[in-house]
């Protein structure tokens, strides 16, 4: 009998449905080796962490400046990249693209830069990526101090620190007073990076017998010159003779004075200098529009009203003297009911009260804060459009300071200032120190300032 056409020996093609099914079943195998040979070799998560600082340290030295624009232009971690990226930062400042770099190299940095210019995330980015680098942990203590002058800076910058490195997995802290020392006392020892006023920590170092700081690896110094102002040089020198001799320390001012450069010399080891605006032709931001009047005692108040008067969909700062000042011509206005929020801020209130006040100022898109000098140092208010200053500013550096509350991060702005005849002199002190102001008259009605 004759062989039928699918039997073995019949010649015929093999059925294909079999043949792709006896392939998948071998695919399959191998691709299943494959996998399991894979998670063999998986490296450790530690080991690809370490592999990635290595090669992240490897491209610090490889940093030029004139290339960078983002902040993902340098060799940062995924993790403070991710941080910038979710907090909106993304371009870099002209201090932070020239501090970064150097800091990332381990020098330490005498830096200076107009208000506004973004000090603070110079200094917080380095912070972070030399914690990640060092892998610390919250059992390893306290590894960055960063000083600020005042309680509302302090917080503002830890507000930022924050968002920023909210993806790390570092502890850090808040001390400025206002709470019982013994509360601070029990949880300063799980800090990584603290964030304080001098007097504080000075306290802190006296009589928390827990608290060390043998192991920082780098101190912060956020504006200098306002600290030394503000009369705690002495307070300085004691907190910089109890802090470890090998370290890091970024110093960062407004202004360059005597008393700076002083303790520079103090706290600096062969620092790397950042003028960013020694070369510019003004000392205040070329956005900022800066004018001044002069009136009579008498017709103060009135300049002041119709100022707010015709700013009613605008935020503004108005700054002061005094807190008497502050806490009567707040009262005085309330009632005279100018048809704008009126908030004040002073250095008698309260730390939680100065805290909401702030808070609250930033959340409203018009309003007016009556302030003393407590708001012209580093706070970062977000959208001002005016700046007035109702009293002359005791020198130039006050001034700057004050006007540099708006016109901040490259957005415009406008300052005022309101003078007496017996205080024209101002006028040539500001030229002196590049600060472009001129002269309108009360009348003006491109400010619509009618008395």
């Amino acid at each position: 009998m004759g062989k039928t056409a699918n039997s073995p020996g019949s010649g015929a093609r093999p059925d294909p449905v079999r043949s792709f099914n006896r392939w998948k079943k071998k695919h399959s195998h191998r691709q299943n080796k494959k996998k399991q040979l894979r998670k063999q070799l998986k490296k450790p998560e530690w080991q690809v962490e370490r592999e990635s600082i290595s090669r992240l340290m490897q491209n610090y030295e490889k940093i030029n400046v004139n290339e960078i624009t983002r902040f993902s232009d340098f060799p940062l971690s995924k993790k403070t990249l991710k941080g910038l990226q979710e907090a909106q930062y993304r371009l870099v400042t002209e201090i932070q693209k020239q501090t970064i770099g150097l800091a990332l190299q381990g020098k330490d940095v005498l830096g200076a830069a107009k208000t506004g210019s973004g000090k603070t995330l110079a200094f917080l980015v380095p912070v972070l990526e030399a914690l990640y680098r060092l892998q610390w942990t919250s059992t390893d203590g306290l590894g960055v101090l960063i000083i600020s002058p005042t309680r509302e800076l302090a917080y503002q910058t830890f507000e930022v620190l924050r968002k920023v490195g909210k993806n790390h997995d570092f502890s850090a802290g808040l001390i400025i007073g206002g709470k019982d020392l013994k509360h601070e006392a029990e949880r300063i020892n799980n800090i990584n990076i603290l964030v304080c006023t001098p007097g504080r920590l000075l306290q802190h170092m006296d009589e928390t017998v827990s608290f060390h700081a043998t192991d920082l690896q780098m101190l912060v110094l956020d504006e200098a010159d306002r600290i030394l102002d503000m009369g705690f040089a002495d307070t300085m020198n004691a907190v910089i003779e109890n802090l470890p001799k090998k370290r890091q320390t970024l110093l960062f001012s407004a202004t360059q004075t005597k008393s700076v450069k002083d303790l520079a010399r103090l706290s600096l080891k062969n620092p790397e200098y950042v003028w960013v605006h020694e070369k510019a032709k003004y000392s205040t931001p070329a956005t900022l529009e800066q004018n001044y009047i002069v009136c009579e005692l008498q017709q103060k108040i009135s300049v002041l009203y119709s100022f707010l008067r015709s700013h009613l969909k605008k935020k503004s700062i108005v700054f002061f003297s005094s807190c008497k000042e502050v806490q009567y011509l707040y009262r005085v206005f309330c009632r005279l009911r100018p048809g704008v929020s009126i908030l004040a801020l002073h250095g008698r209130q309260q730390q939680m009260r100065r805290m909401e006040v702030y808070n609250e100022f930033v959340r409203k898109r018009a309003a007016v804060l009556f302030a003393t000098d407590i708001a012209a140092r580093g706070l970062d208010f977000p959208a001002v459009n005016w700046v007035l200053q109702f009293d002359c500013p005791e020198d130039a550096n006050t001034y700057i300071h004050r006007a540099g509350r708006t016109a901040r991060y490259k957005e415009d702005g406008e300052a005022l200032l309101i003078l007496l005849p017996s205080e024209k002199a101002m006028v040539q002190q500001l030229l002196q120190k590049k600060v472009p102001v001129k002269e309108i008259n009360v009348s003006s009605p491109m400010y619509d300032l009618y008395i």
